[in-house]
């Protein structure tokens, strides 16, 4: 978990999923994520900002909520995702302050990236 003093910021992030070691190649190919092993069971992941984990203590359970990465540039980071062997769920879309799409980890996580330039 990351330092406290944080209030009412995200903190800490928790997936449940089948394979750490297929997770963590995923991430750090995608996004340059790093990690610290603890047991068999558990890894923290740090993307330089936010921390989390990774269990296989737990079943998997697609879903819950959206969980929203920013990146300077959309396309780009779509590519690195599709690479690291992500399924796109929503093509790229505008709204007011930017744009985003949404992706399938090889879990089943749904998540999203977002940017603050248009797609246009």
């Amino acid at each position: 978990m990351t330092v406290r003093g944080n209030d009412r910021q995200i903190d800490n992030i928790e997936f449940n999923v089948s394979d750490i070691a297929r997770s963590k190649a995923f991430y750090a190919k995608a996004f340059d994520w790093t990690f610290v092993d603890y047991g068999p069971t558990y890894t923290e992941f740090s993307d330089g900002r936010l921390s989390g984990g990774f269990t296989t203590g737990e079943p998997v359970r697609p879903g819950g909520p959206l969980v929203i990465l920013y990146a300077d540039d959309l396309d780009a980071t779509q590519q690195r995702l599709l690479a690291a062997g992500a399924q796109i769920s929503r093509q790229t879309f505008s709204f007011p302050g930017g744009s985003r799409f949404h992706f399938i980890d090889p879990d089943g996580y749904e998540l999203a990236v977002w940017t603050a330039t248009s797609s246009a």
